[in-house]
């Protein structure tokens, strides 16, 4: 339960996307600096064939709070990801899945790594949590709809936020 409380305090503080007080720098085309409003921030470096990007958040005074690790297709999407702690422990594991018709992310699907949660109905490995995305007429993405999958559990006592990092993360920001 410590764990978990550790957990979503740290998540709470260190959502990227939504806090954001703008891109920080840029080092050529692999790294990208984030600052976040409460003094933390996140580093995303993606590798040479852009087939690996990982995101480390590091608090306000510097201390590596978490890192995650994407694994991305040819377009630039995220497949999964493993989330760790400041300690480097394994928290979570994500699988992201996409719309064949546009591409478009329809779902996450986030997993303990920890503690396996098996389906009574399949015995298959089940998710903790899952994200649903819709979009309108537009193409605009919807805030995604949340499940948590333990009984008894809160979507802040699994995981608050979701994992998949914006799709134009290394192209400029408006107004640059």
């Amino acid at each position: 339960m410590k764990h978990l409380l550790i957990l979503i305090l740290m998540s709470s503080a260190i959502y990227a996307y939504g806090d954001q007080a703008g891109f920080d720098e840029v080092k050529g085309t692999r790294v990208r600096k984030t600052l976040h409003q409460d003094g933390s921030e996140s580093t995303f470096t993606r590798s040479p064939d852009a087939r690996t990007l990982t995101k480390v958040t590091h608090s306000a005074n510097g201390t590596i709070m978490m890192r995650t690790v994407y694994r991305m297709d040819a377009q630039g999407n995220p497949m999964n990801c493993k989330i760790y702690n400041g300690q480097n422990d394994e928290l979570f594991k994500s699988r992201y899945g996409y719309r064949k018709s546009d591409g478009k992310l329809v779902e996450e699907q986030m997993f303990d790594s920890r503690v396996k949660h098996i389906d009574p109905n399949t015995g298959g490995e089940m998710p903790v949590r899952r994200f649903i995305y819709t979009y309108d007429a537009h193409g605009n993405r919807s805030a995604p709809i949340s499940y948590t999958l333990i009984a008894g559990k809160t979507a802040e006592e699994v995981f608050s936020k979701p994992t998949a990092p914006d799709s134009n993360l290394f192209n400029p920001p408006p107004g640059r």
